[in-house]
């Protein structure tokens, strides 16, 4: 056996118990954005985007979450992302609960964000309707293709609950896996 026939084994290996492991904890379905291929929990329901920009919807009790992807160069900076994001709350961002995260994993630059409050639902350019006691954990993956943005808003209980999933939904997508 080859060198390389032993290597591409051993990765095809890695692979299948990553997704047995995976399997156990109830991480079983995927979305494809660009190269990189994420795992979606079980909880979350499927949902045809809403719009032409979204490339994957889910809906996870009154929560929804949904991932967007522009391409290289596209899409904005991460900065303006994450004061639009928290523009869509009614409270100033200086009397926001939000907390802001940036991290280096795996050659990505991850920018996360918690914020709770007022959300203010809608469309972009259409009116809102006052979500009370709501929360938003949104992630912005800084990567080769370009940047990848995913975010779920619904009540404070449930993205509390639901973001250490959200967590590893994020995470999964950082090691590029073979396309099957």
């Amino acid at each position: 056996m080859s060198k390389t026939t032993v290597v591409r084994n051993l990765i095809i290996c890695l692979f299948l118990l990553s997704v047995v492991t995976l399997r156990g904890q109830g991480l079983t379905k995927t979305f494809k954005v660009s190269d990189r291929i994420f795992d979606v929990p079980e909880a979350w329901k499927s949902e045809t985007p809403s719009s032409k920009m979204r490339k994957a919807q889910y809906k996870n009790g009154e929560s929804e979450i949904v991932v967007f992807y522009f391409g290289e160069g596209s899409g904005g900076s991460v900065d303006a992302n994450i004061n639009r994001w928290i523009g869509q709350f009614k409270e100033a961002k200086e009397k926001l609960s939000s907390v802001i995260e940036k991290k280096k994993i795996k050659g990505d630059v991850i920018t996360t964000l918690f914020a709770r409050g007022t959300y203010l639902k809608g469309s972009p350019f259409g009116q809102k309707v006052e979500m009370s006691n709501y929360a938003m954990r949104a992630a912005i993956i800084e990567c080769k293709g370009g940047p990848i943005f995913i975010k779920m808003t619904g009540p404070l209980d449930e993205v509390v609950k639901s973001s250490d999933e959200f967590d590893k939904a994020v995470r999964s997508g950082l090691i590029i896996k073979f396309d099957t």
